[in-house]
């Protein structure tokens, strides 16, 4: 049941819980590319649900307000690691976040390879488009860019892994 046709008078609780059932897929999935690993993106998007939550008095809150603080909460929690890296001297070479393997013959495994290599920002439009079913203005919003800058970051970025994902096909 999506969450427009619900009933107002419905427990505020259990309409939160049925847009979290529906919903929570994709953030995670956001937060994940946001973050530098998995469990950082259920840190991350444990604690936007709860800040949502909080300040939603009652109502679901629009899901590019949950990408927003998921989006806000990643920031924080990447510059908060790397102060700390740099305050206690573990920056170390080669250190990758995303782990390819080459030889892989899964196709899931080749488009997450193709996607880390996607730079931040095209990968960021593409995942809100696509996984997160928003529109060009609402990225644009979300983003702090012009709609016309989202709509040729996503370009880019189909433009980048249409010849790689052509190669997967049989």
């Amino acid at each position: 049941m999506s969450h427009k046709t619900q009933s107002t008078d419905q427990d505020p609780a259990l309409r939160w819980q049925q847009w979290i059932d529906e919903h929570a897929e994709v953030c995670f999935l956001y937060a994940r590319q946001q973050t530098r690993c998995e469990a950082d993106a259920e840190d991350v998007l444990q604690e936007a649900l709860v800040e949502t939550w909080s300040k939603a008095q009652e109502e679901v809150p629009p899901r590019g307000l949950v990408f927003a603080t998921i989006r806000r909460r990643a920031i924080d929690l990447g510059r908060s690691m790397d102060r700390r890296a740099r305050r206690e001297n573990e920056v170390s070479e080669g250190n990758n976040w995303f782990v390819s393997d080459v030889g892989a013959s899964d196709v899931n495994d080749m488009i997450q390879v193709e996607m880390a290599n996607l730079p931040d920002d095209l990968r960021e439009v593409l995942i809100l488009r696509v996984w997160g079913e928003m529109t060009f203005p609402a990225i644009a919003q979300l983003l702090a860019i012009p709609v016309a800058t989202a709509t040729s970051r996503y370009r880019y970025a189909v433009e980048r892994l249409k010849p790689k994902l052509t190669e997967l096909q049989p």
